[in-house]
């Protein structure tokens, strides 16, 4: 069995650190489970459990990605230095030879971080290797790969997260090693589970419904249609723009080999409980979905989902999440159409059902007061979903109805690249799929170059940011930053999907850069990847940090990032009056700065598996 590429050099990684800075390697574990070819390890490249980590990482001054470069992508750090003149600076290889050399670029005081920066540009070094270190004015970077495969792994292991969140199936420990966990929320667990869920008092309905499976929302065990909807659609997004990619790519699923994708067999899961959330026919509100379902009351960390004592509750149906189940359904109905046909026309009819129940009932708004064991997720401005929904249904259909409603639509012609798209701002969702997915729409040529023009927007912004990310707001980073920065990355993706153009697919690379530790605080905010990488993100059950007994996140999970704002107690205690980027720490109780989510992830899946393909 040959170690994966990343895990081949993780010791001497750490030994160049120990070298350079006078602190010690450390050994470290390292679980293994299959991925490719079937379960158990036949494979030459593994997949493996979150491997320990070592308490105390040096900092330094030098700013890489720490998972790698693709060897003929765009290669850059970022410094900090109060030096207003160049610095001089060597890329050295595993050996310490110097293989490149050159002098940095002052850019001055970066605003989000407070921080005097420079950047060093080696992209013009094309070699491969792994644990290279660039040493600026004699300080060295944590180690790095340059390597064609720097992102096959990340890309298996973000999509991977979703088995460990499921709902209403046993965790299979041969499949995600050290996450096995009895099943949650099924009829045999407390309060029937999921499996007859009354709604909320006060909602009007006097039935129940069974609304097993699903992936857990975030770090409680919330089950949300509008944060699934975005979600699952961009797990099938990641399938549309390379079907033969994501054919080709195994994940730990116990579904793995099947005639489906292992990407679509996971959309499934979720797409199977957001239709278990329509209104049955014959009740008043028939056709719509439920808001979300929730606990009763909050329940504390940690707490297995298969030990959840409260009681679940349907919340009343809203307009965004029947929207929602519009959208991701019409979406489904076509991926599914070449392995499941009956599928297919199952899920067709429920997105046309469901639209027509949003139109005869367009202003049925989720609350943000509604946040008693479960995040709110309201939403008053549906015009979005609107949209979204008849893209969707017109790509699948080709149904004039849905292709006025795209056209009339205020969304249509708006800039919806003006800001990240996310689960309240969906109408990016349908503006890309009218992009890439083939269809016949009128205007399609100006959405196309709508994109486009959204991309040029962000890789601007990206060349004002001494750190590269293509993310600048005037008011302080948002709640979930990291995910808006994939999802702006996503947009400048689909521009080189459309163009061909070298700068769109580089500048995918140099932001994700951010993510993987080229950033303020010298952060992988990806658990697993990198020397100093997350690895305490809010959550009930990857809970480590308070049972040692319990794991801490899976590889491939994202942090929300830093956030201005500091809705928690811990993160506003410690931090504080913080610059932007530094609004932000590993600790399971910060969940405003570290918790993690489907959507989250899902923003990671598509840029990591973008990246993966770039090989």
């Amino acid at each position: 069995m040959r170690l994966p590429a990343f895990m081949q050099s993780r010791r001497a990684r750490l030994a160049a650190v120990a070298a350079i800075v006078a602190v010690p390697a450390v050994a470290l574990p390292i679980v293994f489970s299959s991925r490719d070819g079937g379960l158990p390890g036949t494979s030459a490249d593994s997949a493996y459990a979150f491997p320990a980590t070592p308490d105390h990482i040096p900092d330094t001054p030098v700013r890489v990605n720490q998972v790698g470069y693709l060897p003929d992508g765009p290669k850059r750090a970022t410094v900090i230095s109060d030096s207003a003149q160049p610095l001089p600076w060597q890329l050295k290889d595993n050996a310490g030879k110097v293989v490149a050399s050159g002098e940095s670029e002052p850019r001055g005081m970066d605003a989000s971080s407070g921080q005097q920066t420079h950047v060093v540009d080696f992209s013009s070094y094309r070699g491969t290797g792994h644990t290279y270190t660039l040493e600026v004015d004699g300080k060295a970077s944590l180690p790095f790969d340059l390597d064609p495969k720097a992102y096959r792994q990340l890309s298996i292991d973000a999509l991977s997260f979703y088995y460990p969140q499921r709902s209403g199936i046993a965790i299979d420990d041969a499949i995600a090693p050290g996450y096995g966990r009895k099943a949650g929320h099924t009829a045999d667990t407390p309060g029937a589970g999921d499996t007859k869920v009354p709604c909320q008092p006060g909602t009007g309905c006097n039935y129940t419904l069974d609304v097993t499976g699903g992936w857990y929302d975030a770090g409680d065990q919330g089950k949300y249609v509008v944060n699934g909807g975005i979600s699952v659609a961009q797990l099938m997004s990641s399938y549309e723009r390379s079907p033969k990619a994501a054919e080709a790519r195994g994940l730990r699923l116990p579904e793995h080999g099947g005639k489906t994708p292992d990407v679509l067999a996971e959309a499934r899961w979720e797409l199977d409980f957001l239709t278990k959330m329509q209104v049955p026919a014959g009740e008043p509100l028939a056709g719509m979905a439920h808001h979300k379902v929730t606990d009763a009351a909050w329940t504390g960390l940690p707490t297995d989902p298969a030990a959840d004592t409260q009681q679940r509750q349907l919340h009343a149906p809203s307009t965004a999440a029947t929207l929602n189940l519009a959208a991701a359904a019409a979406q489904g109905a076509r991926v599914f159409e070449p392995y499941d046909k009956d599928y297919s026309k199952k899920l067709l009819k429920v997105a046309e059902t469901a639209y027509a129940a949003a139109k005869a009932h367009p202003m049925m708004y989720a609350p943000d007061s509604d946040s008693t064991g479960g995040g709110a997720y309201g939403d008053s401005d549906v015009s979005d979903e609107f949209y979204w929904a008849a893209a969707e249904l017109y790509i699948t259909t080709g149904q004039k109805a849905y292709a006025t409603a795209v056209t009339s639509s205020p969304m249509h012609k708006s800039d919806v690249f003006a800001a990240p798209f996310d689960w309240r701002a969906t109408a990016a969702l349908g503006r890309l799929d009218l992009a890439t997915v083939d269809n016949k729409l009128a205007d399609r040529d100006r959405v196309r170059q709508s994109v486009v023009d959204g991309a040029d927007r962000y890789l601007k912004t990206m060349d004002g940011q001494a750190y590269g990310q293509p993310y600048a707001p005037a008011a302080g980073y948002d709640w979930a930053s990291n995910s808006q920065i994939l999802n702006n990355l996503a947009v400048v993706g689909t521009a080189f999907d459309l163009t061909g153009k070298a700068k769109y697919r580089d500048g995918v690379l140099s932001g994700l850069d951010y993510i993987l530790g080229r950033n303020a605080l010298n952060q992988s905010y990806v658990t697993g990847y990198g020397e100093k990488a997350s690895k305490n993100q809010h959550s009930r059950w990857y809970a480590h940090q308070l049972d040692p007994k319990l794991p801490n996140p899976p590889r491939g999970t994202l942090a929300g990032g830093p956030n201005s704002q500091l809705q928690d107690e811990v993160a506003s205690a410690a931090l504080k009056g913080c610059k932007p980027q530094l609004c932000y720490m590993d600790d399971i109780q910060s969940w405003s700065t570290n918790e993690l989510t489907i959507n989250w992830n899902a923003s990671l899946a598509w840029v990591s598996t973008f990246a993966a393909d770039q090989t």
